[in-house]
């Protein structure tokens, strides 16, 4: 089947559903010129998103010591992964650490916190330090912090949480070859306790886990039936010690594929390319930009990321710009680029996986 290029753009920019057969070809069919599917998703993308990059910075405020048994998590009970543990940081890290983010010309400063999910007493800690990095920080704030009530996301609505990260990370099928502690459906409750109070939701997903195309495409088609204004697209990072491991499935160009997927079946959402882009895109990660308009700097929960400037060197040579502080924008030298690229990761480096 030939691809219809002009026809998909024209169903995404009339926000038209997307048919399954085309989301299917995106991902299977190696014929496909992948050239001009990146250039048509970033036709869709441009058009409602304009050039500008939105940078994220994660601060994993919680680490370890989760009785989960995700087998892609460092910081899950089964893994052997050598991370370092530690309970919630004090008001005044975390506070310290979004000015941090904010001077490097994060967008939004996403707070994670390990654990199946919070008390009542620690949604209520939570909340007061979002309202002190709202009024003393001035930043967008996302927070992950696992299962969440309704009445946990009216609490943390009302102190001013702009998102809610809870990642679906796969389909309802697959979800039992990759946890079993929680379900699909607690997932979706989660999303759907923080729709009702009045939260952005931030829900996306992690490939590489052994899922199959249709898995991927149940993924998206299921945000785009919630509406999801933001999906971060996870590509597994190969931690030591951790159960799930292997990523043979993806590739530079299965990476690219399925973030065009994503940009087609949900157009108007932003795309944000997660952990695993560094050792996975490679020499692609400028091709991503064009479906994708946000990313992740300085690393994820357990490895280290690129650093900001190198990010920001990326972004500017792709001819793209930064939201917000474009006085990020710099010119690093080949001595500059070699000595970020040689900082390794304390687990695994970025940039070494194949």
């Amino acid at each position: 089947m030939l691809a219809d290029f002009d026809q998909w753009v024209k169903l995404a920019l009339a926000d038209q559903p997307f048919p399954r057969e085309a989301a299917l070809q995106i991902l299977a069919d190696p014929t496909l010129d992948l050239l001009r599917l990146t250039a048509a998703a970033g036709e869709v993308r441009i058009t409602y998103f304009g050039r500008q990059v939105m940078l994220h910075r994660i601060n994993d405020i919680q680490n370890g010591l989760c009785p989960e048994d995700c087998g892609y998590c460092a910081q899950s009970k089964i893994s052997a992964a050598p991370i370092k543990k530690y309970p919630l940081k004090s008001d005044a890290d975390i506070l310290q650490e979004a000015h941090a983010a904010k001077a490097k010309g994060a967008y939004r400063y996403c707070m994670v916190s390990s654990g199946r999910g919070p008390s009542l007493e620690r949604t209520q800690q939570l909340a007061q330090i979002i309202r002190r990095i709202k009024t003393e920080v001035g930043i967008q704030t996302c927070l992950s912090a696992g299962l969440v009530t309704k009445e946990q996301a009216e609490i943390l609505q009302a102190a001013g949480l702009d998102r809610l990260n809870h990642n679906l990370n796969t389909s309802a099928s697959h979800t039992d070859k990759i946890v079993t502690t929680h379900t699909f459906q607690d997932r979706l409750d989660t999303l759907k306790a923080a729709r009702s109070a009045g939260l952005d939701l931030c829900s996306g997903m992690i490939a590489g886990m052994g899922e199959s195309d249709q898995d991927i495409l149940e993924v998206a088609y299921q945000l785009r039936e919630y509406q999801v204004p933001s999906i971060p697209i996870n590509f597994l990072i190969p931690i030591p010690g951790n159960p799930i491991y292997d990523c043979d499935q993806l590739s530079p160009q299965r990476c690219l594929r399925i973030l065009c997927l994503f940009r087609f079946v949900n157009p108007r959402a932003e795309i944000r390319i997660g952990g695993g882009r560094e050792g996975h895109l490679r020499g692609l990660q400028a091709w991503a930009l064009y479906p994708a308009n946000s990313l992740f700097v300085e690393g994820y929960l357990a490895t280290r990321g690129h650093d900001v400037d190198q990010v920001v060197q990326l972004i500017k040579d792709a001819g793209f710009e930064i939201a917000g502080d474009h006085s990020l924008s710099t010119d690093l030298t080949s001595a500059q680029q070699f000595q970020l690229d040689d900082n390794p990761n304390i687990l695994n480096p970025q940039t070494t996986i194949a």
